[in-house]
């Protein structure tokens, strides 16, 4: 299992950087290899294959290692898509905050929009992009709450400031004024002079489990590979090339 993954990184700052992090990459498939092209003063990356990874996860890992390496701002940013009961789609930011085999994990507020809508439709999209590397995944699944440990665990690792936002926020709910937030961070920071505030029993984790995963690597004159993974009934996955 891989454990919580806390990224900080600086923003992206050059071309060398972005080589250094794919020479480490070069092998995607087995016996395979990204060939680096130069068009229009940009670099595409063509893939050619004959067997692709059987796992999806290990290769989720090895692009996701590959955006670290490459110091990219925030490797971890993803669109969370959710939709109402009755299909109301709705999207934002939040961030990948540990991944295994048994699925994705974010956290945020369970009374929010979000949280709100996975109630009533408990099935998300996932969307990571990094247009320095031309790449994309896509992940649908379903989604159920992690554990209470896991939250508590998750929670208390967070920065003070943010384990006290967490506590004060209604996230989603209508206010006053941002004078409102400031009154109510005075409060609770009077209440825990020790800095140690309880996880909020309405924040706490998500975890997204994958049954399909599509890899996106941009190529020269839109040619792009598409490989989508699909799980089968016993676990194991199917692996498709798509037409970009």
């Amino acid at each position: 299992m891989i454990g919580p993954i806390v990224v900080q990184v600086p923003i992206f700052a050059g071309e060398g950087r972005l080589r250094a992090a794919l020479a480490r990459d070069a092998i995607l498939f087995r016996g395979e290899f990204f060939l680096p092209l130069v068009v229009c003063g940009l670099h595409a990356f063509s893939l050619h294959w004959n067997l692709a990874e059987s796992d999806p996860i290990r290769l989720f890992k090895k692009w996701f290692d590959a955006a670290v390496r490459a110091e990219l701002a925030e490797p971890n940013a993803m669109t969370l898509a959710t939709a109402t009961r009755d299909g109301k789609p709705s999207a934002r930011m939040v961030l990948l905050k540990g991944f295994d085999q048994r699925g994705f994990v974010f956290y945020t507020n369970y009374k929010s929009r979000k949280g709100r809508e996975l109630e009533q439709n408990p099935h998300a999209a996932l969307v990571l992009f990094w247009q320095p590397l031309a790449r994309q995944i896509r992940i649908t699944g379903r989604v159920t709450k992690v554990t209470a440990e896991e939250s508590d665990l998750y929670f208390h690792s967070r920065p003070l400031g943010s384990r006290f936002s967490a506590s004060i926020s209604k996230q989603s709910a209508t206010i006053a004024s941002r004078a409102v937030l400031l009154g109510k961070l005075k409060k609770i920071e009077e209440k825990y002079p020790q800095g140690d505030p309880p996880r909020p029993i309405d924040w706490g984790g998500y975890r997204v489990h994958p049954n399909e995963i599509e890899f996106w690597q941009g190529g020269a004159f839109r040619l792009h590979d598409r490989l989508r993974y699909r799980r089968r009934r016993d676990g194991s996955w199917s692996v498709d090339r798509l037409s970009p």
